[in-house]
Formats: C-alpha cells, sequence, structure tokens
C-alpha cells in the first residue's frame, strides 16, 4: 500500500510542476521621447539658424564666412600675411566678450579678463574653441554661436541661460608653440 501511495505522489508531484513562462513586457518603449527630443532640436537650432541669417543679411558692413562646425564669424582686423594658426597643443593667449544676438553685453572683456588656454586641452564652449583655431596672432574676429555651439541646454549656470545663441568679439594676443 506505501508503494502505491508513493508511486502516486511522484506521478502527482511530477505531473502538477509545470516548466516557469516568460513574463511578457508591462509596457512597450518605442522611442518616441528620443524622435520628440530630435525633432524639438532640429526645430531649435533652425529657428536660431535663422534669426542669425537675418542678422547676417542686415549687416551690409561685414562679409560673413560660415565655418565648417555650424557658426558664423566676419574679421574686424584681418592679418593678410600669411601665418601659423594655433594647432593642437600650442598656448594661445586672447581676449573676447559675449553678447546675446541683440547686442546685449552678458559678459564684458573685462570681465572676462585675458584668457591662456591651451588649444584642445581646457575646456571652452565648442564654437569658441572652434573659432579660435581659425585665427592668427593679431585678429579680431566677431563670431555668431548658435546656442548648440555655444553653452547649450544648460547654459553657463550663472548669466547665460538655456539655448541662447551668442555673439562674441575675440581678439587673439598671441600663440606660443607647444
Amino acid at each position: 500500500m506505501r508503494i502505491i501511495l508513493y508511486t502516486f505522489g511522484l506521478v502527482f508531484l511530477f505531473s502538477s510542476c509545470k516548466t516557469p513562462e516568460a513574463r511578457k513586457p508591462v509596457s512597450i518603449k518605442s522611442g518616441s521621447f528620443i524622435d520628440e527630443s530630435i525633432n524639438r532640436n532640429k526645430e531649435l537650432a533652425s529657428k536660431e539658424e535663422a534669426r542669425i541669417q537675418k542678422i547676417i543679411d542686415q549687416d551690409t558692413l561685414h562679409k560673413y564666412i560660415t565655418s565648417k562646425g555650424g557658426f558664423w564669424y566676419f574679421y574686424n582686423k584681418k592679418d593678410t600675411l600669411p601665418g601659423n594658426t594655433p594647432k593642437f597643443g600650442d598656448i594661445v593667449n586672447f581676449n573676447y566678450n559675449i553678447k546675446d544676438l541683440n547686442g546685449n553685453t552678458i559678459y564684458s572683456k573685462k570681465e572676462l579678463d585675458t584668457i591662456t588656454y591651451y588649444i584642445d586641452k581646457e575646456e571652452l564652449f565648442l564654437g569658441l574653441r572652434e573659432g579660435i583655431k581659425l585665427m592668427k596672432a593679431g585678429e579680431t574676429i566677431t563670431f555668431l554661436f548658435p546656442s548648440y555651439q555655444a553653452y547649450g541646454y544648460y547654459g553657463d549656470e550663472n548669466k547665460i541661460g538655456t539655448n541662447i545663441p551668442l555673439m562674441s568679439k575675440v581678439t587673439l594676443n598671441k600663440i606660443t608653440k607647444e
């Protein structure tokens, strides 16, 4: 009798157990947030570039150049003689100011003082970092940066807010080769 009960118990135990089934996901992420973010950023960039283009069209005194990096500039003072532009690791000494696109000063040249910068070895906002590499010693250039080339979404956590396109007048005083 015991053998029958044990056998019946074992048969019942093995037949009642099922293998676990995988759970279905509770929600499916479609990536729509990323798509919406991309579209918002494209729209913002387009609006900023249109605003900058309007400034360029209205300024008949200067000849603007479009950079490969996505910003615009004109020479206030250009060195026409052949010369060197700074390369990786070179030390540059420069002055600059920062304004909004309406011409309101955010940081004056005096506030920012003279900067000594090691090319691509220290932090500067992207547009300025790339703009300085276009300059020769003694030149002064005015740059127009869309926000994605300036301080972007975060601003500078001080005077420059979120997604603010900027204008900056930069004078490169000296280049010291590495």
